[in-house]
């Protein structure tokens, strides 16, 4: 379909912590952000959360809210609730086929739709009948073993009658656009896209304002982590071995290990919440009986059960945050039996994530080499995504570039912006991604 002016298009960046969305301006004008209704009024940034509850007077008996909205409702009532979060961290893995809430299986695409159709419901009307949607997605989805064909397969299902058309953008890409209507001169740009699940690099050669082609990709790589990663690396130093990391069960004569599968699971935010299920419980009831700490199992057992997921996703961002202004801070955290007030220097959180740093380097390295340019070809680097605040992330590229080279703002925002500049060009088909 060739845009028009009365074509009704916009951008889209599902994210792992948060989404935004905006608005193709009408005649190669400006994008608009879309403002998203919450209960402490309209903002642009919105988290990717849903809260699910039961309610006899909704059709099928459970109810749903999403973003700031689904906060409120974990809130008012956090035994009664179910909290997802981080839910797009699963769409390219094979071993989750479906969460249950409340006994209910809601495939991967389900969870997105919900999402989707509710996002655009805050949105006052101006997401409804598109012509058009772009949306981003990342280079290297998160997880172990990601499968993109499954993604896209699940991606498809999610989007499917949202608007007439439906294009997927690698999501650095769409920072570069978004970063290239800043410049009147050409360069050739690297933009580095840190968010919640992954970690996204693309190398885009600027023309001209002008040109036939404004942006053009030369390369890309990524890799699947980023600030969820650093969260799990803060809960496993420092939260699970309250919960029994690191202790023992006797089985028969034997004292084993207590399975690390539990900890990995309950350090994903994508996968804590779907702990509290009847058969993990019972498992876990079982492995109390047998532990050598049953009281530190019991703990783990309690969290899940009284959905403390957000408060402690609260604790950890808190102390991140503070991390990233402050050479050292305290993590606190209150909870169904655990207490925990530890200091915490900066550069102890960074030995912690010292490996998840050195990959995110080695896929600065992928993208030059799959452009086919040398680091000194580099004129500007554009830092997008709220991971890029923290200061050894930024090293990364304070290490190999000047400072005047290095540019960033908009952190959360600057790919449903570029998204939305895609959207408005005649064929955006031309920067589809890995299809």
């Amino acid at each position: 379909m060739t845009q028009s002016l009365q074509s009704r298009s916009a951008g889209l960046d599902f994210g792992t912590t948060n989404s935004v969305a905006a608005l193709a301006g009408a005649g190669g004008g400006a994008p608009q952000m879309v403002m998203l209704e919450g209960p402490d009024g309209p903002a642009e940034v919105f988290r990717s959360a849903l809260c699910f509850w039961r309610d006899a007077d909704v059709r099928g008996g459970l109810d749903v809210e999403v973003g700031p909205a689904a906060i409120h409702e974990y809130l008012e009532f956090p035994g009664d609730s179910r909290f997802l979060q981080s839910f797009k961290s699963v769409a390219a893995s094979r071993s989750f086929e479906r969460a249950s809430v409340f006994g209910r299986p809601f495939k991967f695409e389900d969870l997105g739709r919900i999402f989707l159709d509710k996002l655009a419901s805050h949105a006052g009307g101006t997401l409804d009948r598109l012509d058009r949607i772009v949306v981003g997605r990342p280079v290297h989805y998160a997880g172990g073993r990601p499968d993109p064909a499954l993604a896209r397969q699940r991606y498809d299902a999610m989007f499917d009658g949202f608007a007439r058309e439906t294009h997927y953008v690698y999501e650095p890409l769409a920072a570069a656009f978004s970063y290239a209507s800043r410049l009147s001169q050409p360069a050739t740009l690297l933009v580095a896209d840190f968010g919640g699940g992954t970690s996204d690099f693309s190398v885009v050669r600027v023309e001209e304002p002008g040109a036939a082609q404004r942006c053009v990709p030369l390369g890309h790589a990524g890799v699947g982590l980023a600030g969820d990663r650093f969260d799990q690396r803060i809960v496993d130093h420092l939260v699970l071995p309250k919960l029994g990391k690191g202790t023992s069960y006797r089985s028969f004569d034997k004292i084993l290990e207590i399975p690390p599968g539990y900890f990995a699971d309950f350090s994903d935010w994508s996968r804590l919440a779907l702990m509290r299920n009847r058969r993990t419980l019972d498992e876990l009831a079982r492995l109390r009986r047998s532990a050598v700490d049953p009281d530190a199992i019991g703990r783990m057992i309690a969290m899940i059960e009284n959905e403390l997921g957000f408060p402690l996703y609260d604790a950890v961002t808190q102390l991140k945050r503070t991390l990233t202004a402050e050479d050292h801070a305290t993590f606190r955290f209150s909870g169904a039996g655990v207490e925990i007030e530890a200091p915490v220097s900066r550069a102890e959180f960074e030995g912690w994530i010292e490996p998840d740093i050195a990959r995110m380097a080695q896929a600065v390295d992928d993208a030059l080499a799959d452009a086919g340019v040398t680091q000194g070809e580099i004129e500007r680097v554009f830092l997008t995504g709220g991971t890029s605040l923290v200061p050894a992330v930024r090293r990364v590229f304070t290490d190999r570039f000047r400072p005047e080279q290095i540019m960033s703002g908009g952190e959360l925002t600057s790919i449903a912006h570029g998204l939305a500049l895609i959207a408005q060009e005649d064929d955006p088909s031309a920067w589809r991604a890995g299809e």
